[in-house]
Order: C-alpha cells, then sequence, then structure tokens
C-alpha cells in the first residue's frame, strides 16, 4: 500500500468535512459551561467524549441519513446485462444483421420474465434474486469513463484513474467514522490484486487508519483465507506483544507535539490490538443456524465460496462495521458467453439470501447494497483474431448496476438503453451521479466532504457529480 502521508495540516483538512463529531454550542452556552468548569465542558461536548477518541470516531453526518451502512457487492470483468437485467427483445429480433461495430447483433441467450409486484425484469439466471425484485433498484442507464480495466476498475472504487485517490470505503469512514470501535470501519473480502490492487480499498492521502482491512485475495478461498498479523507473530506471548504495542504507543505518542502525522498510525495500533478479540468471533459463522447457512448456499460447492462471502458481510456489518466490499470474478466473457447462467449461479443465491436476511432482521431499511460491475457489454458479437465468438466486447456507454435498501426507491427501474443497448438515452447516472447519491444516502454532501492535501482540496467526486434524486425514496 503506498499511503501518502499527511502534512502538519491534518486537524485544519479534517475538519472542512464540516461534520466534527461533537455538538455545536453557541457562544453563549460555551460560556455558560465554561463558568462551571471542566467537567461542565466535558457533558457539552466540548472534549473527546473519551481519552482514546480518535480518527475512527463517529462523526455527525451533514444532514439526516437514510443509510447506515454500504455493502458493496463487486462483479468484477463487466457482467453482461443483456443476460442478467436488462431485457431486449429489439436486440433478440435483430440478432445476426450487422452491428454498429465489428461483430454482428447477438441476441440474449438467455430468456427474461417479469417479477414481482413492479414487473422488474430479470433473466432466467437469477431465478432467486428475482424473488427479491420488489426491493431492488434497477440502474439501466449507467455510464462510466472508460471500457478499459485498468482504468474501469479504479474510477468505480476510487472515481479516479490518472492518479492514486481515496477509495469510496475510505471516504465514508473519513466523513462518518465508524460505529464499533473495535472492529475495522472498512472491510474488503477477496478483491482483485490487479487494475489497482490495494489502491482500490486504501486511503491514499487520507489517514491510513482509514483504509480497508482485508481477508484474502481474488481467486482464494474465503474459507481458507486469513488476515495477516491478526495474532501475535515471532513466537511471542500476548503479554510480550501488549507490551511491545504499548511501547510504540508512548513512543508515537510523544511525537504527537511535534506533528499529528502519527495520528492514523496511533489510531490503527489501537484497533489492531482490538481487533484481536473481536474479529475472531464476528467472522466465525459456525454459530448461524443450519438453516440460515443453507439459504446462503453454504455447503453446495458452486455457492460455498460467495455464500460465506455473503453472510461475513451481514455479519460484519450488523457489528457496526461501516463499509463492506465483497467480490465475485470471471464476469469478462469476451467469449463462452453460453457459460453466463452457470457463473451467475455462483452469486444468484447468496446475493439473494443476503437481502432477505437483511430484511427479516430490520437491518435493510438503512443498509445501502450495491451491485455492480466496472462496465457492461456490447450487445455484439466479440471478434477475436477476426473471428467471432460467442461473447460481448466491454460497453462503458450503458449498462445496469442496481441498489438496495438505504433509502433508495425499492420496485423502480430507473433509465433505459437504446433499442439496441449500445448506449443509455435515457435516466443516465454517470458513475460520478452513482457515487454523489451513495454518499448523500449516507448523510453527506458530496461537494462538502473534502480533504485538502498538496494546496488543494480534493472529493471523491472531484468537479463533477450530480445526486440522482428520482431514485431517493
Amino acid at each position: 500500500m503506498n499511503d501518502f502521508a499527511l502534512n502538519k495540516n491534518t486537524e485544519s483538512k479534517l475538519a472542512m468535512t464540516d461534520n466534527s463529531t461533537q455538538p455545536i454550542l453557541a457562544r453563549r452556552q460555551f460560556l455558560k459551561a465554561g463558568a462551571c468548569g471542566l467537567g461542565s465542558l466535558t457533558l457539552a461536548g466540548l472534549i473527546p467524549r473519551h481519552a482514546g477518541a480518535g480518527l475512527l470516531s463517529p462523526k455527525r453526518p451533514h444532514f439526516a441519513p437514510k443509510a447506515k451502512r454500504v455493502i458493496f457487492i463487486f462483479i468484477n470483468g463487466g457482467p453482461s446485462q443483456f443476460e442478467s437485467f436488462d431485457h431486449k427483445p429489439g436486440l433478440k429480433a435483430s440478432a445476426g444483421k450487422k452491428g454498429l461495430k465489428k461483430g454482428k447483433l447477438l441476441g440474449p441467450l438467455l430468456n427474461f420474465a417479469q417479477h414481482g409486484e413492479s414487473g422488474m425484469w430479470f433473466s432466467e439466471a437469477f431465478p432467486h434474486l428475482a424473488k427479491q425484485a420488489d426491493h431492488l433498484c434497477m440502474l439501466n442507464g449507467m455510464q462510466t469513463t472508460s471500457r478499459a480495466h485498468p482504468i474501469a476498475i479504479p474510477m468505480l472504487h476510487t472515481g479516479e484513474f490518472q492518479f492514486v485517490r481515496p477509495s469510496l470505503g475510505a471516504w465514508l469512514l473519513y466523513g462518518l467514522g465508524t460505529e464499533n470501535q473495535n472492529l475495522p470501519g472498512f472491510f474488503t473480502i477477496k478483491p482483485t490484486r490487479t487494475f489497482g490492487g490495494p489502491a482500490n480499498y486504501g486511503s491514499a492521502f487520507l489517514p491510513s487508519s482509514f483504509q480497508a482491512t482485508r481477508l484474502g485475495w481474488g481467486g482464494q478461498s474465503v474459507k481458507n483465507a486469513t488476515i495477516s498479523n491478526l495474532t501475535p507473530a515471532h513466537g511471542r506471548t500476548p503479554e510480550v506483544a501488549r507490551a511491545s504495542l504499548e511501547l510504540a504507543q508512548a513512543l508515537n505518542k510523544g511525537l504527537l507535539d511535534q506533528t499529528d502525522d502519527v495520528r492514523g498510525v496511533i489510531d490503527s495500533l489501537e484497533l489492531s490490538q482490538q481487533m484481536q478479540q473481536a474479529v475472531p468471533e464476528v467472522m466465525d459463522i459456525a454459530g448461524e443456524s443450519k438453516s440460515t447457512q443453507e439459504m446462503y448456499g453454504i455447503g453446495d460447492s458452486r455457492t460455498d465460496d460467495f455464500a460465506r462471502q455473503c453472510l461475513l458481510a451481514r455479519r460484519l456489518t450488523e457489528s457496526g462495521v461501516r463499509f463492506v466490499e465483497i467480490s465475485s470474478t470471471g464476469w469478462d466473457h469476451h467469449s463462452n458467453l453460453n457459460k453466463f447462467g452457470s457463473k451467475a449461479a455462483t452469486v444468484d443465491k447468496p446475493v439473494a439470501a443476503l437481502l432477505a436476511d437483511l430484511n427479516q432482521r430490520g437491518l435493510l431499511d438503512d443498509t445501502l447494497v450495491l451491485w455492480t460491475g466496472e462496465f457492461g457489454r456490447t450487445p455484439e458479437t466479440q471478434v477475436l483474431s477476426g473471428k467471432e465468438t460467442i461473447g460481448r466486447d466491454h460497453n462503458a456507454e450503458g449498462y445496469t448496476a442496481w441498489l438496495a435498501g438505504g433509502g433508495v426507491r425499492a420496485g423502480l427501474t430507473h433509465g433505459m438503453t437504446d433499442e439496441l443497448g449500445y448506449k443509455a438515452v435515457e435516466g443516465k447516472v454517470h458513475l460520478h451521479d452513482l457515487h454523489a447519491t451513495m454518499l448523500h444516502l449516507m448523510g453527506l454532501d458530496h461537494k462538502r466532504l473534502v480533504y485538502r492535501y498538496g494546496g488543494r482540496d480534493f472529493r471523491l467526486t472531484n468537479v463533477h457529480g450530480d445526486v440522482v434524486h428520482d431514485i431517493i425514496a
């Protein structure tokens, strides 16, 4: 991880979010409380609630939020909307005709049907998720900046591709802090090593305590994945490890009078100590009932791995983790698109169970769930080395994502692409707009959530982005 060092203006930069963790007092209230001594100031919230209050302490949002936490389901590779959620009878009728680019128009390979009271369209590849239709807000007019993986994946995660920038989860922790001080506020499970790699869940120039804790890598079984350095290493006893940590923290705190640059390090080390007991407990799914595990698909070889990711996402967010990202790879169907159904079967049941489980626990209303790839696919056959294949190329001009819970309009299909599905023509939602809307649902104004670094103000959406009010309940 290549985290940029903070400069000596960290405290002033942190204040620029306009969402201090403490209540704002009028001048008269300040004088009245001060006259009663330091104890009254403490009660009034003018000093931290406890001596260890740090960068991850809960902060007030800019306005009342509709969501308190986020689960980001990253479908890595760019899933085909034509075989999943974007019903295109016009494309089916035109199959075999010359396309606008190199290939021929390729009709949807799977059948579609409407589901729920909303009549939302799903392909036959998602029978379980279709039962959750009335909880989803389908975005069929998505757009992004690039159709190249090395650009689109960092864009999705950080809003930028030319430079290393803080990830979406890091921005949320910076703006809101986290609810459980014994757990990381940001978790990523099986992230990709490529196309941004650790920068996709990093904090860049924000304090390092805002970056994610990683469990495993893409391609690794989550059942066997571990969190590095969670337990004392090098043969040290817990007592020696604790004494070493206390010495390091004493030295770090001694530097605070000279520079605030070490604040993120101090917070991270404190969190690491607290994690040693809390994380194994929340990661242990053995206490979940057999029926719950079966509902997610644990024990089925097709669904077991992603089912565990989904169940961990529920357990982590239920325990107060602010942002959790889970990932599924293998959706880059330049060829073998006829296997799309079997790939979808690995995630369909687990994701449907996650939504149902959140709902039955009363968590879906204030948990924002996002499903998306970095882009979508074209309506044509893929041409590789001069030969047509049963596959589709990348498409950044029109694709599908969906949201659920967290204050979005359930059962709504928003936006559409043209008759054949080349580009969005109505209800366009650029990736910057999606980011702005997600921050808004979490109670943050994307134009006010800024951080000053290197002489300029930065924000997740840069100078772009509009909140899509039409999809907010």
